[in-house]
């Protein structure tokens, strides 16, 4: 996918409403997993990732910083994102568990 031509997000685009369920796209553009829900707010929000898993089954939850992805809406509309981290890198993060 060419994400050149997506729009850019700005910071107060980045509202729970609006990440929940975006795909997250890894460094070779592969699809890597998609947000479950965002924690915090502001600058120290962290995205919920959903990795692994088939089917929404297996998946694991892992905290991204939202600054460390590039939030934009493809040419449908759709929010996705881009980072530098893999696949295999998030799997190997620790869990995120709700308070």
């Amino acid at each position: 996918m060419d994400h050149s031509q997506h729009t850019r997000l700005s910071s107060t685009d980045l509202t729970p409403d609006v990440l929940d369920g975006a795909t997250i796209y890894g460094p070779g553009d592969e699809k890597i997993g998609s947000i479950s829900h965002v924690y915090g707010s502001g600058p120290m929000a962290q995205a919920i990732i959903d990795v692994g898993g088939f089917l929404g089954i297996g998946t694991k939850p892992v905290p991204i910083p939202i600054n460390q992805l590039e939030f934009m809406r493809d040419e449908d509309g759709n929010v996705h994102a881009v980072t530098n981290w893999t696949k295999d890198e998030l799997k190997a993060m620790p869990e995120h568990v709700d308070p």
